[in-house]
């Protein structure tokens, strides 16, 4: 019976230490995604997912899904300290399950929102995150090996062929529909492989629920899209092409998000990974919402993003989408519509201390990988490295030779 009461305790104690927890609230927690979002569990006696959210405003949490009829009062979370981390382990629920987040607003009223650290989502219009077992046993060891001893990615020709998945090849006779990540690995690394090219560069794979953006406007910046597949097909499709020696570029969109309602605006009631002065916080030209770069949860929250890319799926490299707008706070804007930096000036400076540190750390974690700024002003010493006052990109993309 002890034993029992013991491995019973260790399910319900926190999943959080304290180390985890100051890390986070530094903005310096690389593998966040570890312990935010869900995580199926298991102990000797009980299996269920271990539900972790960061929401500091709200006057309190649930997790609602299948699991328990949607119901806001059967899992109520625990708050952690001043860390603004609620937790709740649930018994019984598994993969498979779809789930939100039920919180109430210090303003009034309550919010139902997707996980921010989802694995996977529902297709869209579902807006659900899906509790998700995403192992893959992988078979690209010798590419990885070779990947970690790549001095520089300039002394070899590189022939990227860029591509929206959605958009490449339908199927006509089953009513127009996308193919899956399997489909694509059958037909489409082939192909690549015929044209010489030696990556792929994918259009945003990230969850989104607007299917006209591209996947340019995410939800679910820790999900593959559902629209193709599970999170374990899309590591199956990596997978495959570095076994036939092609590499994997993934375009990452860290500039902004939209305002959905089940998605990361006003997350908890308040501005919490945007700013609340709209000169900050709104994009005009978008009508998305701008990260709070300054804020070091949200940095964590992109920072571990792109690491988590690149470890968890294999990823070559990111290239980071709409770079200039996140450099100048007057981008896009007129004279009145934006607020200075703290010298008087136009820089973004957080954001550029952010790509700074992106930059830095992907290469140090992952050689070998590239990052590539899509930078469409003049900005110096974008390609340089970071010790000499660069951004430390290691390509910037070519604005004048695209569709």
């Amino acid at each position: 019976m002890a034993g029992a009461v013991a491995s019973a305790r260790r399910v319900t104690a926190s999943f959080f230490s304290d180390y985890d927890l100051y890390l986070f609230g530094e903005g310096n927690h690389t593998r966040i995604y570890d312990k935010l979002g869900a995580h199926p569990l298991r102990s000797d006696i009980v299996a269920g997912v271990q539900f972790a959210v960061w929401a500091p405003n709200a006057l309190d949490v649930s997790v609602v899904g299948d699991f328990n009829g949607w119901d806001s009062s059967a899992h109520p979370m625990r708050l952690l300290g001043a860390s603004g981390v609620w937790e709740a382990f649930v018994p019984g629920a598994t993969t498979g399950h779809p789930y939100k987040y039920h919180l109430r607003l210090r303003t009034g009223g309550s919010a139902l929102k997707a996980d921010p650290y989802g694995f996977a989502f529902e297709s869209p219009p579902g807006s659900a995150s899906i509790v998700c077992d995403p192992r893959h046993e992988w078979g690209d060891g010798e590419w990885m090996t070779a990947r970690l001893t790549q001095d520089s990615w300039f002394q070899k020709p590189m022939s990227i062929y860029e591509v929206h998945l959605g958009s490449w090849i339908h199927v006509p006779e089953e009513g127009h529909r996308f193919l899956t990540y399997p489909e694509l690995a059958a037909r489409l690394i082939p192909y690549v492989k015929e044209m010489g090219y030696t990556h792929i560069e994918l259009m945003p794979v990230m969850e989104h629920p607007f299917s006209g953006s591209w996947g340019y406007q995410v939800t679910g910046f820790y999900a593959p899209t559902n629209r193709f597949g599970t999170p374990a097909q899309f590591k199956a499709f990596v997978d495959e092409c570095h076994q036939q020696g092609i590499g994997v570029i993934l375009d990452w969109v860290p500039g902004h998000f939209p305002k959905d309602a089940h998605a990361l605006a006003r997350f908890d009631g308040t501005a919490l990974y945007e700013h609340e002065d709209p000169r900050q916080g709104e994009h005009r030209d978008w009508g998305t919402q701008i990260f709070n770069y300054g804020r070091k949860e949200v940095r964590n929250f992109l920072l571990a993003n792109a690491l988590y890319w690149l470890e968890e799926y294999h990823a070559d490299g990111l290239r980071m989408d709409a770079v200039a707008s996140m450099l100048y706070l007057d981008y896009s804007r007129q004279a009145g519509q934006w607020v200075p930096n703290r010298f008087g000036g136009r820089e973004n400076l957080e954001a550029i201390e952010f790509l700074r540190q992106v930059n830095t750390l992907t290469h140090a974690e992952h050689p070998g990988t590239i990052t590539v700024a899509e930078e469409s002003t003049s900005w110096p010493s974008v390609s340089r490295p970071t010790y000499v006052g660069g951004l430390g990109f290691t390509y910037k993309w070519n604005m004048g030779w695209m569709n």
